[in-house]
């Protein structure tokens, strides 16, 4: 299709931008007016004005062509009938899988940080690992929407703002865009507490004149003069807080808004690192320093990487005044963050690994995990924690959450180091392993090859690495443990049975569903398979309790009337879909088509597993599980429509939960499937049974 001019001064900056790449970018403006051509915004705006605005957005960072392109592009996969394969075929691979990022993004619909879908939240980080441009697209997406939120039902506007001052200006702050950060901060307050963010706009916008001329009568000139007289060159700029952090700042202090005096700042911008330190005595040497108001963010970067020399002072009529010092360089990248990095377009990736090892120690942490609060906490840590800067005895930097401890930075630098850790020395002296990590603290940790961890640690450590080694280790410990104490209690079967225990484990593999060596001695260790039970399995001479086996044949294939057992894992009944399983030492043995065990013979010795034909009948076994509120009586009543359905109960176990469930387990007689499904009928009809089913492990 052809854009007319209108359509043409919508893009001019991005075309004047990639001069060189115009065909591919008209290519990519022509596809996204083809495929939004029938959808309108909620403010009855062509759609394709979004993703304009927010390559616009994408531009204003400096970023790529191929990132602008792909958030031209950005909500075709999930809003069009567009698929990958044509836009790695029209844009290249690059763009199709930042795009295929984004949309993946934006199916995340969290309630709260407090409980969101896990996997979303690990799907999110895991692509932002592996591209950085997939969340910068997804930042400018919510920024444009953020912009123009207004259009939205209120209980929609609420739903996005909160979400947004959980996870996304939180995430744009770790990246380092602070132009990114504060927009969307400011906005999320706009929405949120429209009342107190109209009272902070009000006494910005009285208090700011009177601000601007004492800073531009008192502060910048002599400043300024100075700085000429040196011959340092230098932009000398101030700047108010944004509104959210004046807002925070009367919280956090317990002050009024009239109390808050810096709500400008000036910033002294310079051309090399040493002016930066040149600058900082000339403005000491104006004005008197605050004492404790001083940061070198040039010595000690923070994580997201942002550089600047931070100092307050006071000025005439006794006012405290903030300066920031840094180099150009510095304060591009203290707007822009991660996308003031950028080198796509030498053809070079910024180091995400080395500039953002945070986002790689979330990723560490939530790869494998399938435990919701340790995700949560990863993820939390990670994006909301103040830091603690520490040295290493070689004099290496290593940034942690405040509160850390000695055995936190021990697994910070090596998983070994910490589970070896004896004793940490800070400053030279000797200090509990519980001691909290000081600005500039430099850590040596002491180890020794027989020391492990020690449970004790799990009530101190802060990080999420620290906490998931640690229970590695001790769980690791105990099951050596166990295996160790399983050993030596078979060892007393050796002369029994004129075997080793090796030998003996191989045939308690066969006559149980245990399927590992270190389950079965891990279960012997703790009670769960008792040397009475082993001997009875292993001694078939042994004077056992009969059981009433149900009557039948089996057929496999052409052959008739095939020796077998009933396995006791699933106890299959008449009626039931089931399968034979080839032993060594019982023959064919029959599991329920569900049988946990079933399904992993199927997976590993397939060979072993034979369709077979079973005709039985008598009495089986088999189990159900009742959930149920619970209330006076009920475990009687439902006894008693087993009772009346003509079954036997051969064990009953019931449970009262704390939350008003009753949890109940029976093993009973059966005739078969149609009886035993009467049954479960029969017990969910009676009053407060919220669910009844059968049980196959």
């Amino acid at each position: 299709m052809l854009l007319d001019d209108k359509d043409v001064r919508n893009y001019t900056d991005i075309l004047n931008a990639f001069p060189d790449k115009r065909e591919i970018i008209i290519k990519a403006i022509e596809f996204i007016y083809e495929k939004h051509k029938h959808q309108k915004r909620k403010s009855g705006e062509p759609y394709v004005n979004h993703p304009i605005e927010v390559a616009k957005i994408l531009l204003d960072m400096n970023m790529d062509l191929e990132t602008v392109i792909a958030g031209l592009l950005h909500d075709t996969l999930e809003d069009t009938d567009t698929t990958y394969e044509e836009i790695e075929g029209m844009f290249g691979k690059q763009v199709a899988d930042i795009v295929n990022g984004v949309s993946k993004i934006s199916k995340i619909k969290p309630k709260n940080i407090a409980d969101p879908e896990v996997e979303n939240y690990r799907k999110m980080l895991i692509a932002m690992s592996k591209d950085i441009r997939v969340i910068i697209v997804k930042l400018a997406d919510r920024l444009h929407n953020m912009r123009t939120l207004h259009f939205l039902p209120k209980e929609k506007i609420i739903r996005i703002a909160k979400e947004t001052m959980s996870i996304y200006a939180p995430i744009a702050h770790r990246l380092g865009m602070w132009d990114i950060k504060t927009e969307l901060e400011d906005l999320c307050f706009m929405y949120l507490f429209p009342a107190e963010y109209e009272k902070v706009r009000k006494f910005v916008a009285r208090s700011r004149e009177a601000l601007e001329t004492y800073i531009k009568k008192y502060i910048i000139p002599p400043i300024k003069k100075e700085l000429d007289r040196t011959g340092i060159k230098a932009d000398i700029k101030y700047r108010s807080k944004h509104l959210y952090s004046i807002w925070q700042k009367t919280i956090r202090k317990g002050i009024k808004l009239e109390d808050v005096h810096d709500i400008l700042g000036v910033r002294i911008i310079v051309n090399e690192v040493r002016d930066c330190y040149i600058v900082l005595g000339i403005v000491h040497n104006i004005f008197k320093p605050v004492p404790g108001k001083f940061d070198d963010y040039i010595s000690l970067p923070k994580p997201n990487l942002y550089q600047s020399l931070h100092t307050t002072v006071i000025g005439p009529k006794g006012r405290m005044v903030e300066i920031q010092i840094r180099t150009y360089e510095m304060h591009e990248r203290a707007e822009k963050g991660i996308a003031a990095h950028w080198a796509y377009k030498e053809g070079k990736k910024p180091k995400i690994k080395e500039n953002f090892s945070w986002l790689q120690e979330i990723i560490e942490n939530i790869k494998g995990s399938k435990n919701t609060a340790d995700v949560i906490n990863s993820i939390k840590e990670n994006l909301f924690f103040e830091e603690v800067f520490v040295f290493t005895p070689a004099g290496d930097i290593v940034v942690l959450p405040a509160g850390a401890t000695p055995v936190d930075f021990a697994y910070h630098i090596h998983t070994d180091i910490g589970n070896h850790c004896a004793g940490a020395k800070v400053n030279g002296r000797i200090v509990p392993l519980s001691y909290r990590l000081q600005q500039g603290d430099q850590v040596e940790i002491l180890t020794h090859p027989h020391k492990k961890p020690n449970p004790q640690w799990l009530s101190f450590v802060v990080t999420s690495k620290a906490k998931n080694k640690i229970k590695q280790a001790l769980n690791q410990e105990k099951k050596e443990k166990y295996r160790s104490q399983g050993v030596k209690l078979l060892e007393k079967l050796k002369e029994r049975f004129n075997m080793p225990v090796e030998n003996i484990v191989e045939m308690i593999k066969e006559k149980t569903r245990y399927v590992s060596e270190e389950d079965i001695l891990i279960n012997i260790a703790k009670g769960k398979l008792s040397i009475k039970q082993i001997i009875n399995l292993l001694s078939p001479s042994e004077k056992k309790v009969k059981e009433e086996k149900p009557e039948g044949s089996l057929s496999i294939e052409d052959l008739k009337n095939v020796m077998y057992s009933v396995a006791d894992c699933c106890k299959p009944v008449a009626g039931d879909k089931v399968y034979g399983v080839l032993t060594r030492l019982k023959g064919v043995v029959i599991h329920h088509e569900e049988c946990p065990n079933l399904k992993y013979i199927k997976a590993k010795f397939p060979e072993k597993v034979l369709e077979v034909s079973w005709n039985a009948k008598g009495k089986f076994k088999a189990r159900l599980k009742v959930l149920a509120k619970d209330r006076m009586g009920i475990l009687s009543e439902i006894t008693s429509v087993i009772s009346e359905k003509g079954a036997n109960i051969r064990e009953a176990k019931a449970k009262s939960l704390t939350t008003g469930i009753a949890l109940m387990d029976f093993i009973i007689d059966v005739r078969d499937k149609d009886h035993l499904n009467s049954i479960i009928s029969a017990i969910r009809e009676v009053e407060n049974v919220e669910e009844c089913g059968r049980v196959f492990t």
